[in-house]
């Protein structure tokens, strides 16, 4: 494939651009995909958008082996980033990148650069924050804490102590979703080809998932899932990714209920989860505590079973000693 620069001030191959634009759908779908999640279509760059001499911030919204699908950070402009050191970055990551080159193809804008930083911060990217819909009071005085006469665990005390609770179901974003057939979900198939060996194809899903919504919290875990046993570097981003943008919902003072029960919670509880774990195989002992210890207080069911590593976390007992136990 020849790539074609666009020389800025020809007015003859931009309108050119302009007419492949309308009648082309590139490979990623751009043309049939609305961002839900702002509410508005996304746009293409154009070579306006970019001052090659100065750093771009760019939010990832998915990643492929040598680009990544991005938008322009502070707007709904959509562009292809083809850098080095692309699969350190994770779909809603954000990325400042030392421009090189602007071009487009087939109606579709690409840049090429230096990613000079990245980091990740869910306020910024400008999301409408996941519903919560009220389902009533929680009140540990219902709830199963053991068989009668069993000990109450120590961890419970507070969170008896504290009193009856509201209730809520996070909002969950699953573009994609067959509503003819509920078993029949993008997740599942991604897993599906994930263990029939079809990695690629699987992880592909998943990132699509995050181009079309970032709000998506369970294609984040599941990315986070298909990496764990890499380095904890690389599956704690996606982890904290969908954690953040979940939180986005809660706010600082939230003393609400989520239980896993309520299905829709779980995608925010499993990326809770995997981050909490991933801190710990860090050693970041202390932050690890309070997402373990904010998990049992959102989810006292623990349905994850993080009341039995929670001790081993303040003891700071680290992630392979407690493994080779």
């Amino acid at each position: 494939m020849v790539n074609v620069q666009n020389p800025r001030g020809n007015k003859d191959i931009e309108a050119l651009d302009e007419m492949i634009e309308k009648i082309t759908v590139d490979a990623y779908g751009d043309d049939e995909t609305k961002n839900s999640s702002r509410s508005r279509r996304q746009h293409k760059i154009t070579a306006d958008d970019i001052d090659l001499s100065k750093p771009v911030e760019l939010i990832a919204l998915s990643i492929k082996e040598r680009t990544a699908r991005c938008r322009l950070l502070g707007s709904d402009r959509t562009v292809t980033l083809r850098a080095g050191g692309i699969r350190d970055v994770v779909p809603g990551a954000i990325v400042t990148v030392k421009p090189q080159k602007q071009w487009r193809y087939a109606g579709h804008p690409y840049l090429s650069g230096e990613i000079q930083s990245t980091w990740i911060d869910a306020k910024a990217l400008d999301l409408m924050p996941l519903g919560l819909a009220d389902m009533g009071m929680w009140d540990p005085e219902e709830h199963y804490w053991g068989e009668e006469g069993e000990p109450i665990e120590e961890w419970t005390r507070p969170i008896i102590a504290y009193g009856a609770r509201p209730m809520f179901e996070m909002e969950q974003v699953l573009p994609d979703q067959n509503l003819d057939d509920p078993f029949d979900d993008p997740i599942t198939r991604s897993n599906d080809l994930k263990d029939a060996g079809q990695r690629a194809d699987a992880v592909k899903i998943l990132m699509d998932l995050c181009q079309a919504d970032l709000r998506c919290l369970d294609a984040h875990s599941h990315l986070g899932n298909f990496v764990f046993d890499h380095h904890p570097q690389d599956p704690i981003r996606h982890y904290e990714v969908g954690f953040r943008i979940g939180k986005l919902s809660l706010g600082n003072d939230f003393n609400g209920v989520l239980p896993w029960g309520h299905i829709d919670n779980r995608p925010f509880l499993r990326c809770m989860h995997g981050y909490g774990l991933c801190l710990w195989r860090l050693e970041r002992f202390d932050e690890a505590e309070r997402i373990f210890d904010q998990m049992l207080w959102l989810n006292p069911s623990d349905n994850l079973g993080v009341r039995f590593l929670i001790d081993e976390v303040k003891a700071k007992i680290s992630w392979e000693a407690f493994e080779n136990k």
